[in-house]
């Protein structure tokens, strides 16, 4: 094989949400136990955005029509895209984090956060340079940085252990800064646990990249879906060396808006720079039309967000009771977001033919855990932002599997 299948073949999206139905059933057969299960199919790969479920926020579809209608000024933004929606998002996103933000020169609007994602990787590490990654954390950072030719440095997160903290090895990533490490990458609220990094975490991450000069990426994807009593320290107010820190967020998951493909990065104009220089060669700007959805972005109506997590908080809940009163089942409680990530016990079949078993015979779609971390194969992720009743049977035909299947 050549270096550059090599390098793509690392690249498998097999299990990325929508490409499930790709994958082949070949020797699926020879493993089925019992009959299928009957209900209505549910992909808990990805949010629900249809209108049983979560739509997107008021008034989008109002804000992208208005963009159309005003034609070639909203069509052709500036590649960091349109001057005064950055004023009014760096406003808000101000007010968010507790730390000043400039529209001008210190955010950019991207193709989504995964746009985000990959300018700011691809604009802070080289090929060779070690790069310091959470074990289990988003799907897409083990990608990128392969994919630029980075070496990945893991640092563990034992999120089922502790009940006040992410579980971060903070001393495993002081040695990675010793050692060479000089971008540490990681999501908080954490993809796939939905845990909260603690306001002590977030200082000694601060601390240690101010000692040893690191960048730090921190995706803050799921910080407005945080569930009560869950306090939330944000990285870039909490004294990290503001010329080293990139914070991404978007309207896609929380206010269900992931349709129109928008993102944002805000943090130091030196690597702003960098990715609009990027941007403008990958995709010249986020989807022109598009970016005036962003005018509704903190602008939800009174009681509507806290409307929205109330309804997450009621099916994480339910989801939770059906999948701990199986046995061998162990599942924290998310602090945020819409993500579940049980591990499961000891199954008759490989994690990987359960996946597969599991959207044969009960119409469950979820994410294997290996996409998070080669340490996660007996885990699966759920993301439960979907029509109540429906994700409530889909779990249960998932746990009556999960009985049938156990060794």
């Amino acid at each position: 094989m050549s270096l550059i299948e090599q390098k793509f073949a690392r690249l498998a999206t097999d299990n990325a949400p929508g490409q499930e139905v790709r994958q082949r059933g070949d020797g699926l057969d020879a493993l089925l136990k019992g009959d299928v299960l009957p209900g209505t199919p549910v992909d808990f790969s990805h949010g629900d955005v249809n209108e049983n479920a979560f739509a997107p926020t008021p008034g989008s579809l109002e804000a992208f029509v208005a963009g159309v209608e005003s034609g070639g000024e909203q069509a052709y933004t500036e590649y960091r895209g349109r001057a005064d929606l950055r004023m009014q998002v760096a406003e808000h996103l101000a007010r968010f984090t507790g730390s000043p933000v400039s529209g001008a020169d210190e955010l950019i609007i991207t193709p989504g956060t995964q746009g985000a994602l990959f300018l700011s990787i691809a604009s802070t590490v080289a090929p060779g340079d070690k790069v310091a990654i959470v074990r289990p954390d988003y799907f897409a950072n083990r990608k990128l940085v392969e994919f630029i030719g980075g070496e990945i440095v893991p640092i563990e997160m034992d999120y089922l252990n502790h009940a006040d903290r992410a579980g971060l090895d903070l001393d495993q990533l002081e040695a990675a800064f010793k050692a060479g490490v000089k971008t540490f990458l990681f999501s908080n609220p954490n993809n796939p646990a939905g845990v909260v990094y603690s306001k002590d975490e977030i200082g000694q991450i601060a601390a240690l990249a101010n000692r040893y000069g690191a960048t730090v990426i921190v995706d803050q994807l799921y910080s407005r879906l945080r569930y009560p009593g869950v306090e939330y320290t944000h990285l870039r107010a909490a004294g990290i060396d503001p010329g080293n820190v990139i914070t991404i967020m978007g309207p896609s998951k929380t206010e269900s808006l992931s349709g129109y493909r928008l993102g944002v990065a805000f943090g130091a104009p030196k690597l702003l720079d960098r990715m609009e220089k990027l941007q403008a060669i990958v995709s010249l700007r986020a989807p022109g039309y598009c970016q005036a959805v962003l005018r509704t972005w903190f602008e939800e109506p009174e009681g509507y967000m806290q409307e929205r997590i109330g309804q997450h908080q009621a099916i994480r809940d339910d989801l939770l009771q059906v999948l701990r009163a199986v046995d061998g089942v162990a599942a924290r409680t998310p602090e945020a977001g819409s993500y579940l990530f049980p591990r499961l016990p000891r199954l008759t079949v490989a994690p990987q033919d359960f996946v597969r078993i599991l959207r044969r015979q009960a119409g469950v779609t979820v994410t294997p855990g290996t996409e998070f971390s080669p340490d996660a194969g007996d885990s699966i992720r759920l993301n439960f932002s979907q029509n109540r009743a429906a994700a409530l049977h889909a779990i249960e035909r998932t746990a009556e599997l999960v009985r049938r299947y156990r060794a």
